[in-house]
């Protein structure tokens, strides 16, 4: 079973029918006896780091995934999970849960407009990725393929060794990130079609040991 974490942030529905679409039972919960129960885990969320990691706390979520990554769970986090797993986060001033090492900025309009006046932020809409390393999860990707992004922010690890894939816009900014047995994405792969349920499929079946 797969435990897809609900902490009032969003985009659970969407998440809980790709993963079914494509073969995998799941629940959507934030039960933490569920939660350690279950096989791997997907972090989603979208929203404000800040109201997140409040929720996370009250719902002594924090520990939970904390206990599943060091108990080598598969884990997937996406959007506002992919930020939450940092260190801390510039929105709100928030401190996050430190699974990996660094930093969640905004993006900048001076930084991003400098090859492209037409930019805006967010940055929504569809783009592309650049592995910087090979990964289980995203051995199905093609070069051409495309992914949903929806976020004024993005994580900046402090370990070059965590950065799995590049995204630009304006800048070149971490838009996928991976730490034994952990994979995060800026993208929505929910949301991507082909190529994101290829990412689901393969995290579903992902055996990081």
């Amino acid at each position: 079973m797969i435990a897809i974490i609900d902490y009032d942030a969003g985009n659970l529905t969407s998440v809980a029918r790709a993963v079914t679409h494509i073969g995998f039972e799941c629940i959507v919960t934030n039960d933490t006896k569920e939660i350690g129960k279950a096989e791997r885990i997907i972090f989603p969320g979208v929203g404000a780091a800040g109201s997140a990691m409040k929720s996370i706390k009250r719902l002594g979520l924090d520990q939970a995934i904390n206990y599943a990554f060091s108990s080598g769970k598969p884990v997937l986090g996406i959007c506002l999970g992919t930020q939450i797993i940092m260190d801390y986060s510039e929105e709100n001033n928030t401190k996050c849960l430190g699974i990996i090492g660094g930093k969640v900025q905004s993006f900048r309009f001076d930084e991003i407009r400098k090859n492209d006046t037409g930019l805006k932020i967010p940055h929504m809409g569809w783009n592309r990725i650049m592995l910087q390393k090979k990964h289980f999860v995203l051995s199905d990707l093609k070069e051409e393929d495309e992914f949903y992004f929806v976020h004024g922010y993005y994580p900046v690890p402090n370990d070059p060794a965590h950065l799995i894939g590049t995204t630009e816009y304006g800048i070149q900014f971490a838009s996928i990130l991976g730490y034994r047995n952990i994979i995060a994405t800026q993208f929505h792969p929910e949301k991507s079609g082909r190529p994101g349920l290829s990412i689901l499929k393969k995290f579903c079946v992902w055996n990081p040991c």
